[in-house]
């Protein structure tokens, strides 16, 4: 069953070692923020220095694992229509829009909705780290390390898949940020397979 998460929400779920998450880009250049915690202990999190230092690339896709900060594999892509996600930037919040975007009022963006989504579990916003940006498109200049948010390559229905290689504690949002996501909100599904 294919579930929605609305323009600019969060949510939190279980996800058993085995099974496959797949999330989908319904209408298109939309960004999914990810987090994954060992279910059984949320000290254990998805690190994106431990995956991107492991992989030698900042590019992930088809066939790279996701390691924890204990340098055990989490999530693993079966499938990636797109090959462009961001493992670099921190989820988006209410400090992103009043520095970046100069915001007087600003959203809770995808940390406060991370934060809210994954209370129940226990964690604490201390406790969120970089995500794996789903969809989100960040090239690096070469020569000066300079890095630019340009729009998602995502086109409606695109999907990326993982497979859950522990018991997680899975965080996923429908991104909150005008830059990442091409200057609109959009809605973000996904599914939940044996």
């Amino acid at each position: 069953m294919i579930s929605k998460l609305t323009p600019r929400s969060g949510t939190a779920f279980e996800l058993k070692s085995g099974q496959t998450l797949t999330v989908i880009d319904p209408m298109g250049e939309q960004v999914a923020d990810l987090l994954a915690y060992n279910l059984s202990d949320i000290g254990e999190v998805i690190s994106s220095g431990r995956t991107l230092d492991y992989a030698s690339k900042i590019y992930l896709t088809t066939g790279d694992p996701l390691y924890s900060n204990r340098s055990n594999v989490m999530l693993r892509i079966e499938r990636d229509d797109v090959k462009r996600h961001d493992f670099l930037l921190t989820p988006c919040s209410k400090d992103t829009f009043r520095i970046i975007y100069g915001d007087e009022a600003p959203h809770q963006g995808c940390f406060g909705n991370l934060a809210q989504a994954l209370e129940p579990w226990g964690v604490t916003e201390d406790q969120i780290p970089t995500a794996f940006n789903c969809f989100m498109n960040v090239p690096i200049d070469a020569e000066t390390g300079t890095l630019s948010v340009q729009a998602p390559l995502s086109k409606a229905g695109d999907c990326i898949r993982f497979r859950a290689e522990m018991d997680l504690i899975i965080g996923l949002t429908a991104c909150s940020a005008l830059q990442s996501n091409n200057g609109s909100f959009k809605p973000i599904y996904y599914e939940i397979g044996k």
